[in-house]
């Protein structure tokens, strides 16, 4: 059996995937994401921007993706070589109930609760996802967001973009599994022994361009919902990468 962290991995980072040109060609999976949104108990935007990356996270390195012959590898190999898309929707009471029996892994931060599905053809979802809300997803914040720990992976959002919570989940999302893509196999390991552990946090405007120009993973959407194609959204800071 072969280590989630054993390098080459089973699927291929996006490195290898076709031509941006040629991506659009080929069957177009989306990665789904169900954020639990109780209406008394919500969770704060922070938490649940964090606990969505890291339920990315936790699907790249679980061995039903990682072993060749893995369950969701093929699934996971194809959404990789297209159009990598996510989309967060909402769910509460017997829907989230009912979401929870589905395939997938749900992963809790400290109100956030979000569960993290196998990737679907993108009109193929499952009649317990299809009826969940995906727009107007918005969160405040429920306690004081600080400054990161040190050492701590940080993905920083760009100041000058707005976007609604369950769209920068996706983001957020998107600029984790960017970061793993970038590391090996005993910095991965790592990572994932520490439960995942990272922080989201808003740049401040000075530092934003420096980010950009770091070389450091950058998210650039395109521009499906909310946002103008091309924009610049999270930038992925990981000690290892720098």
């Amino acid at each position: 059996m072969t280590s989630p962290f054993d390098a080459p991995a089973a699927v291929p980072a996006p490195t290898d995937a076709p031509d941006p040109a040629d991506r659009d060609a080929l069957p177009q999976y989306v990665l789904p994401l169900v954020v639990r949104l109780e209406r008394a108990t919500p969770p704060g935007r922070t938490d649940a921007l964090e606990t969505s990356a890291r339920a990315v996270l936790t699907l790249l390195a679980d061995s039903r993706v990682t072993e060749v012959d893995g369950e969701w590898a093929e699934r996971v190999a194809a959404w990789e070589d297209a159009r990598i898309r996510k989309v967060v929707r909402r769910a509460r009471g017997g829907e989230w109930r009912r979401a929870g029996e589905l395939p997938g892994i749900t992963v809790r931060g400290r109100e956030a609760e979000v569960r993290v599905f196998p990737p679907i053809p993108l009109d193929g979802w499952p009649k317990e996802l299809a009826k969940l809300q995906v727009s107007g997803t918005d969160l405040e914040e429920t306690a004081e967001v600080g400054e990161p720990g040190p050492g701590l992976p940080v993905l920083w959002l760009n100041p000058d973009v707005e976007m609604s919570a369950g769209k920068t989940m996706a983001q957020t999302g998107h600029a984790a599994q960017l970061a793993w893509r970038r590391l090996d196999g005993a910095q991965r390991k790592e990572w994932a022994e520490s439960g995942f552990a990272l922080a989201v946090r808003t740049a401040a405007p000075e530092a934003w361009e420096g980010l950009v120009r770091s070389g450091l993973p950058v998210v650039q959407d395109a521009g499906f919902t909310e946002i103008a194609p091309g924009s610049c959204t999270v930038i992925a800071e990981h000690p290892a990468l720098r």
